[in-house]
């Protein structure tokens, strides 16, 4: 008969992704011990407040012993019987260098804190590196897919090229809104804030730093070298406007803030912001608070994983089977160098190749077409459609075409070619296949 192995965590904070792992391996306890023979115990709980937390606590239905809880930190990261240190608090500080004192304790840790992974992975894969633990993240991107994993030991074999991401749940749900029903960004918006989609603060998902920092993660184990947060270019969706996906949708795209990371020898470009796919795209037909990854590599070729990428109890999930590999494995790390700055083989590009949406507001008026046209051209830019709507507003009328591959700095440079007299850029969106 095989040996139980008993595993003792410590959760720092428990709030909503903290509630969801509290439930799962309390519900999931007995068959994780005769499934994998651990028995897993939770010997303590930072909070901020432990009679505030009892009473959310009991709101959830949590029953959570007052033994349990704390508001010492070192309770948690420095008790001797603690093997599994599990990280809730979200944001930077003081998440990371709480984890930082648990690796330098001997203790792996289990979080899904992209913010803290990303702009202090080096630090803490040091730390522990010097203890001999692991540091898991499974849950870091993605929520409950497993895109971790499968970069890190699925495709180790392989050599990616290219990642496309739906990462983050609040953008997505709001694109697919406007697209599905025609309305503007600040109603919809207001709408997912109500239903508790969208933060009261909503800058982070909508401005696309939480999905820089997720990137910033899946490109350096997808190139095996360190992609640094501030590498990445990065446009949220708040100048997004209705009228734009329904001009895209009449020309066969679909409207999703993607993370895009693409490698060519050493040039690497890092990437979020808007992007028309064709409507056939797997990744346009991903809707609603779901996320999803497309992965191209030179022998996997294509590949989608798809998933809830938010939610206490899908989060929860990913965290958990992080768990169950820490007390079973030993620590894994990544392939490459991890230091504070960029990989110094990468070289970043701001010029990639890209097709892109244009839309202008141009006087209704002989010749404008043309003038436009020699604006593109004088840059080497070649429009591959074009969409010309009836109907005039101040004598001007909205003039939609895309754009051939060009180099980026070069639409941008044709762009500003455009006498304002004529016409004016009202938008520009870029197209990816």
């Amino acid at each position: 008969m095989q040996q139980i192995k008993q595993v003792s965590l410590g959760f720092l904070g428990c709030g909503n992704i903290g509630g969801g792992v509290f439930r799962l391996l309390r519900d999931m306890h007995d068959e994780l011990l005769a499934r994998d023979h651990i028995d897993i115990v939770i010997r303590k709980i930072l909070v901020k407040d432990i009679e505030e937390a009892l009473e959310i606590n009991a709101r959830k239905g949590l029953d959570v012993p007052r033994e349990l809880l704390t508001e010492n930190a070192s309770d948690v990261t420095q008790d001797s019987e603690i093997q599994i240190v599990c990280e809730f608090m979200g944001g930077e500080q003081p998440a990371a260098r709480m984890m930082e004192a648990a690796l330098n304790a001997s203790k792996h840790v289990v979080t899904a804190n992209k913010v803290a992974l990303a702009l202090n992975w080096a630090q803490l894969q040091a730390a522990a590196e010097r203890s001999g633990v692991g540091l898991w993240y499974e849950a870091s991107v993605g929520g409950v897919i497993p895109i971790i994993r499968v970069l890190s030991v699925n495709l180790e074999s392989d050599r990616i090229d290219r990642i496309y991401g739906i990462i983050n749940g609040t953008t997505n749900y709001i694109l697919t809104r406007m697209t599905q029903e025609g309305k503007d960004y600040g109603e919809i918006l207001a709408d997912a804030q109500k239903l508790g989609l969208a933060e009261p603060n909503p800058e982070a998902d909508v401005e696309g730093m939480d999905a820089a920092y997720k990137l910033s993660i899946l490109a350096s184990l997808a190139f095996h070298g360190r992609v640094t947060y501030g590498n990445i270019y990065r446009e949220g969706i708040t100048g997004i406007q209705a009228e734009d996906i329904a001009f895209g949708r009449e020309m066969g795209y679909t409207l999703k803030l993607l993370g895009i990371a693409k490698r060519q020898g050493n040039v690497v470009e890092t990437r979020v912001h808007p992007t028309f796919l064709p409507a056939s795209h797997p990744l346009a037909r991903v809707d609603g608070s779901l996320n999803a990854i497309f992965v191209h590599g030179a022998f996997c070729q294509d590949m989608m994983l798809q998933g809830r990428g938010a939610g206490d109890l899908p989060t929860a999930s990913a965290i958990c089977g992080d768990i169950v590999e820490a007390a079973l494995t030993g620590p894994r790390y990544p392939t490459f160098e991890n230091t504070p700055e960029p990989c110094p083989d990468f070289t970043f590009t701001d010029n990639w190749l890209t097709r892109a949406y244009i839309r202008l507001s141009a006087v209704d008026a002989p010749g404008v077409l043309a003038r436009v046209s020699e604006c593109f051209g004088a840059e080497s830019v070649s429009i591959a459609s074009m969409l010309q709507k009836e109907g005039t507003v101040n004598g001007r009328v909205p003039l939609i075409f895309i754009t051939h591959p060009a180099r980026e700095q070069a639409i941008r440079r044709a762009a500003a070619r455009l006498d304002p007299s004529i016409c004016t850029l009202e938008q520009m969106i870029r197209v990816e296949e």
